[in-house]
């Protein structure tokens, strides 16, 4: 069947053919190159931006350098340096200050000049965005809500060059990248019950992780996406 939506999750191991250049020919029915072609080649259009060429390029090396024995931290201070930033934001969640300060240091190590804004900045309450007070985690008390578009403003102002998250929520994560001038990465992803080592879960999702899965789990793993399965798991 046809596919309409590009889906790479389902690629099989025996063919993944767009590390070797190869996937028009040997990708799946819902390959990008077989579903959106327009899709792809105006992403790839945009490297004729060679402020876009530069990232990539930079980012490219890194990878390269660094394959398998550079830590995130190591390579998030090799990408600022020769991005040529001067000045790098950390917009950290409250409960990983200990964590940012760290960081904080170690980027004032390489040269580089820290500004930071944690996640309460301005102690809002929760109640601004029509949180109950049943709803809080602790109720009967002031919670502060998570103020993520406040910390993507106030590093904007600032001049940052290049954001940094350290362990902000699913969600408010989201609105601190939509409100960012500033290119965004990832250094801690937070999830305080695995350690901010969100993978595990998928990595034991058949295991100790079970619990994840919701109503519609498959009683087999699917061989294809949800759009070419017409009679069952394929």
């Amino acid at each position: 069947m046809p596919y309409r939506d590009p889906n790479c999750a389902y690629c099989p191991p025996s063919i993944r053919a767009c590390r070797r250049g190869e996937e028009a020919e040997k990708g799946p029915g819902w390959c990008p190159t077989k579903v959106d072609p327009e899709g792809v080649a105006e992403g790839t259009a945009a490297y004729d931006d060679p402020a876009l060429a530069k990232i990539a390029k930079v980012a490219a090396l890194i990878e390269a350098e660094g394959y398998c024995r550079w830590t995130r931290v190591e390579e998030t201070c090799e990408f600022a340096k020769r991005m040529g930033f001067r000045k790098v934001g950390i917009a950290h969640c409250m409960g990983s200050i200990d964590l940012a300060n760290v960081f904080a240091q170690v980027l004032e190590s390489h040269g580089l000049e820290v500004v930071s804004v944690c996640c309460k900045c301005g102690g809002v309450p929760k109640e601004r965005v029509g949180v109950a007070d049943a709803q809080k985690i602790r109720p009967g008390q002031h919670e502060s809500m998570c103020n993520s578009i406040a910390q993507a403003k106030l590093l904007n102002r600032a001049g940052s060059e290049l954001n940094v998250l350290v362990g902000l929520c699913v969600g408010h994560d989201a609105l601190f990248a939509k409100h960012s001038e500033a290119l965004v990465t990832t250094l801690v992803a937070k999830d305080r019950a695995l350690g901010h080592n969100p993978a595990a879960a998928l990595l034991y999702a058949n295991g100790y992780s079970s619990r994840i899965w919701g109503p519609h789990r498959p009683a087999e793993p699917p061989t294809k996406p949800a759009e070419g399965r017409s009679g069952g798991n394929r």
